[in-house]
Formats: structure tokens, C-alpha cells, sequence
């Protein structure tokens, strides 16, 4: 299911994120990534899967899974059947953000608390502005709990 690399080309380690900003690795992950065995990377890949996937849990309902499904294949979203619900649904806001669209056309609901501020002449590309922001916090937030060593 997933690509050689998280790399999205917006690496922000090389200006000294220690979490970057573009595929929300870690700096040692990223200079690391090509030395990895293949566990070692599905590791990767499956924590930022759960760290994205319950961020977007907190922004989208999932109200027709069939019709997300459907969308997917629609907008010819590679391996959809593979992603969990709330992964795939971030896929088809990428490809939506270029147009605008209804949710609820994908299978798509907003969640109630985050419908204040979003850009209602282009929900996808301003709910995936609001869902990156929130994904590299809690990647940040990760990497800091894991590996920040406190002050001596």
C-alpha cells in the first residue's frame, strides 16, 4: 500500500524541524530512511498512518463508507481499498482540494466543533490545511514524549 518513501518534498528537517513539516518523520528518520530494513520502515509507516488517521478522526465523520470508497476509485486513489477509513478520507481531500466540493458527496461529514473558521468556498483544501497542522502537533507532541531527554 505504501509509497517507497513518506516523502511529500517539503522536507523542513534541512532548516532544523526536528518533526518535518511536509511528511511529519522525525529528523533521524528521514536521514536514516534509505539504511532502514523493510520492519523498520512499516513502523514508520504505520505510526504516522495512526497519527494521521486519528487526526482526521477528529475533524470528519465518516457518514457512507461506500460512498467514500466510491469517491476514491472516482479520483483514482491507488490502492484505496488498502487505507482505513479516516486515511483514505484524507487522500480524497488532497485530491479535492483543487476544486470545490460537497463532503458529503465522498461519504463525508464535518465534524460539528471544527465547522468554525473553515473555509466554506473550498472545505477540502481548508479542512487539510487544519488536519496538517493538527497531524504535525501530534507528531511533535510524539516525538518530544519519546524522545526528548529533560534538561540535566
Amino acid at each position: 500500500m505504501h509509497k517507497r518513501t513518506p516523502c511529500v518534498g517539503i522536507c523542513s528537517t534541512t532548516y532544523g524541524d526536528l518533526v518535518c513539516r511536509g511528511c511529519k518523520r522525525f529528523a533521524h528518520e528521514i536521514v536514516q530512511w534509505n539504511a532502514f530494513e523493510e520492519d523498520q520502515r512499516q513502523v514508520v509507516w504505520e505510526r504516522l498512518m495512526a497519527v494521521r488517521g486519528g487526526t482526521v478522526r477528529e475533524f470528519l465523520l465518516l457518514l457512507d463508507e461506500p460512498a467514500l470508497r466510491a469517491g476514491a476509485k472516482a479520483l483514482r486513489i491507488q490502492e484505496a481499498d488498502a487505507y482505513d477509513p479516516f486515511n483514505l478520507a484524507y487522500e480524497v481531500l488532497r485530491r479535492l482540494q483543487r476544486r470545490p466540493a460537497e463532503l458529503a458527496e465522498v461519504g463525508l461529514g464535518l465534524n460539528a466543533y471544527h465547522r468554525l473558521g473553515v473555509d466554506t468556498r473550498n472545505i477540502p483544501r481548508a479542512l487539510l490545511e487544519r488536519i496538517d497542522r493538527e497531524f504535525y502537533q501530534r507528531s511533535l507532541a510524539h516525538y518530544e514524549r519519546s524522545f526528548r531527554t529533560p534538561p540535566q
